[in-house]
C-alpha cells in the first residue's frame, strides 16, 4: 500500500508540473515503462533516494512534499512484512501485492464458486488444493508446498487481529458439496467455516443451486477490497478488485470497474441465503459428511 501511495504522489506531482509521462521519462533519462512501474508502486521498484530527489527536482516539488515523499521512499526500503520471507518459495511475486492490500483493507468481499476461500481453509483442505496441478506451486516440490500451506494458515490471523477487517464471503453451494479429500476433511472444513462465521467481523452467505442464474456466474471468483479513511473522510487507497488465474492476477481499480463488480456483488447478495439460513445449510451438509 505504501508503494502505491508513493507512486500516486509522484504521479500527482508530475501532472501538477504539466509533464506527460513521456516528457518526464525523457528528461529523467528513463524508459516510459520504468516510470509507469514507479507510479504504480510495483514491487520490484527500488525507490532510491537519489532517483526520487531527481524526480522531485524536475517536478518542482515544495519543501513539504519533498520531505514527505523522501520519508515514504525510505520507509519502502526499510519496511519488511511477515510474508516477505515466503517470496520465491510458496509465494508468487504477483500474489505479494494482494497480501499487502488484504492486510491493509478495512473491508473485504469475496466470491468463490469452486473452492473454500483461503482465509477459511483447514490445513488438510489446503494440502489437497496445493496437490492439484496447474497452479503456481510446483506439485513435485514438497518443501514449497509446505511453505505455501503455512503461509495460507498464517494469513488467517488477519480475521482475529486487532482492528481486523470486515469480511463478507459468498460461496456457491457447489463449494460445500464438492468433496475435497474425502468426507472427514470436508466435515472438518465446514465446521471451520461455521467457526469463522461466528466472528463479529465475518459474514458468510451461500448461493444455493436453486438461486438460478446470477451475475457472479459471468464473473468467476473475485475479491473487492475497501480501505480505511483518513481524518478527512477520504479513503487512503482506492477500492481494488482482485481476479486470480493459475499463473498470475489482475488488479482492477478504475471507477467503472469497481462499479461493475459492486453491481455483481449486489445481485448475488440479493439471491443468496441470509446468514442464519447459510449457517443452517452448512451445518446440515457437514452432518451429511460426518455420517458418510
Amino acid at each position: 500500500m505504501l508503494r502505491r501511495q508513493l507512486g500516486r504522489k509522484l504521479e500527482g506531482l508530475r501532472k501538477a508540473a504539466g509533464l506527460t509521462m513521456e516528457q518526464a521519462a525523457e528528461q529523467l533519462d528513463r524508459a516510459r515503462a520504468t516510470l509507469y512501474r514507479i507510479e504504480n508502486g510495483a514491487e520490484n521498484v527500488r525507490f532510491r533516494a537519489a532517483d526520487v530527489k531527481e524526480m522531485l527536482a524536475l517536478y518542482g516539488a515544495s519543501h513539504d512534499d519533498t520531505e514527505l515523499v523522501l520519508a515514504m521512499a525510505a520507509a519502502t526500503r526499510e519496511n519488511k512484512n511477515w510474508w516477505h520471507d515466503y517470496i520465491g518459495s510458496g509465494l508468487p511475486r504477483w500474489f505479494q501485492l494482494y497480501i499487502g492490500l488484504e492486510a491493509a483493507a478495512s473491508m473485504i468481499r469475496k466470491y468463490q464458486p469452486e473452492l473454500v476461500p483461503g482465509l477459511f481453509q483447514t490445513r488438510a483442505y489446503a494440502e489437497q488444493v496445493f496437490q492439484m496441478p496447474g497452479g503456481s506451486i510446483d506439485t513435485n516440490d514438497h518443501d514449497e508446498q509446505a511453505r505455501a500451506i503455512q503461509l495460507r494458515i498464517e494469513r488467517q490471523g488477519l480475521l482475529t487481529r486487532f482492528a481486523a477487517p470486515q469480511l463478507s464471503v459468498i460461496m456457491n453451494e457447489a463449494v460445500l458439496r464438492r468433496p475435497v479429500g474425502g468426507p472427514t476433511i470436508m466435515a472438518e472444513q465446514l465446521h471451520q467455516i461455521l467457526k469463522a462465521a461466528e466472528l463479529p467481523n465475518v459474514t458468510v452467505q451461500v448461493l444455493e443451486f436453486s438461486a438460478g442464474l446470477h451475475a457472479g456466474a459471468m464473473a468467476g471468483a473475485f475479491s473487492i477490497m475497501d480501505f480505511p479513511q483518513d481524518s478527512g473522510g477520504k479513503e487512503v487507497e482506492p477500492p481494488v478488485t482482485y481476479l486470480e488465474a493459475a499463473t498470475g492476477a489482475i488488479y482492477l481499480d478504475k471507477p467503472h470497474e469497481i462499479t461493475a463488480y459492486n453491481s455483481i456483488w449486489a445481485d448475488m447478495t440479493g439471491r443468496a441465503l441470509d446468514e442464519a439460513q447459510s449457517k443452517s445449510l452448512i451445518q446440515q451438509i457437514a452432518e451429511e459428511y460426518s455420517r458418510a
